[in-house]
């Protein structure tokens, strides 16, 4: 039998891409139904959580969720991916940055903002990626996009030297809305202090209510023999864990089930909600933003 429906929360390791976590649970869960709710880089590690059988259907809401991560920028160099896997574009001694000019800096880039994505990513352009485009010797333009840093605090910082440059790294933790890249705000970290900057470790440490220490290692995953007993949190409690919960009764669990509309609860609220039977089964998830709420997605029952 395959593993249950539900999320697995997987510390992904580096050097795995997200397809190659997506490949390595299919096996572990014994199905073909897994997906995974954001990339992460291959450099980056941390939390990376997955959707087996049914709740592949909640990822799409998951995708969009704040997330938390720890990083390290060096300042003093620039690259062209805007991380530690591309190679040097311009190097600038860091050693005159000051605590408080540093502190300015992130302010500036701590709040609503308009970022240009990192031009070696998976946006694409004109039908092809970004990052392929770059790689093979052309020049992409990338328009800003708006995203959210409702926190940028700088944890520690120290002093180096790489090529005979002095550089400064720095340790932070950030939170941010979807869409947001941490290798350009390390890039335009290092573009406001006018030496350059670049991302050398990236963790993830939450996405939405999943956390770090609900992650399990793939080592730790690939001893279980059961799918079975790979330790998905469940359907139903995944949904109650990051959505706003609405109860429903008989009468509106079998009109939901059928795909019809039933009076909101709580008109206007935006955010999904997760409906429920009153045998505690999820039924949907909803969207109650009008007077009458409508099924983003049914869930039948499992088996049917």
């Amino acid at each position: 039998m395959p593993a249950p429906d539900g999320l697995l929360v997987v510390d992904k390791p580096a050097g795995w891409t997200s397809h190659d976590v997506v490949g390595r649970a299919r096996r572990l869960c014994a199905t073909r139904k897994v997906g995974h709710a954001g990339t992460l880089d291959p450099m980056a590690t941390g939390v990376l959580v997955l959707g087996i059988g049914r709740a592949t259907r909640l990822l799409t809401f998951l995708v969009g969720c704040d997330k938390d991560y720890t990083a390290t920028i060096r300042l003093g160099q620039a690259t062209l991916t805007d991380d530690a896997e591309g190679e040097v574009t311009s190097s600038a001694a860091a050693d005159a940055v000051t605590p408080g000019q540093l502190e300015a800096a992130v302010r500036r880039l701590t709040g609503d903002l308009q970022q240009v994505p990192s031009s070696v990513s998976a946006i694409k352009v004109k039908g092809e990626r970004s990052y392929h485009r770059v790689r093979s010797g052309q020049d992409v333009d990338l328009p800003a996009r708006p995203v959210t840093v409702s926190r940028f605090d700088i944890l520690a910082t120290r002093p180096g030297e790489v090529a005979g440059i002095p550089v400064l790294d720095v340790d932070v933790e950030v939170t941010v809305s979807s869409g947001t890249y941490v290798r350009a705000l390390a890039r335009d970290l290092g573009a406001y202090l006018g030496v350059g900057g670049h991302l050398t470790a990236l963790r993830r440490t939450r996405v939405g209510a999943f956390t770090l220490d609900r992650a399990h290692g793939l080592h730790a995953l690939g001893r279980i023999e059961d799918p079975e007993q790979i330790p998905v949190t469940l359907l139903a409690d995944a949904a109650r864990a990051q959505f706003a919960v609405r109860e429903l009764t008989d009468r509106e669990t079998t009109a939901v089930g059928y795909g019809q509309r039933v009076d909101s609860a709580e008109p206007g609220r935006t955010e999904p909600v997760a409906a429920f039977a009153p045998d505690g089964r999820l039924v949907a998830v909803l969207d109650e933003s009008g007077r009458q709420a409508r099924a983003h997605v049914v869930f039948a029952p499992a088996g049917s």
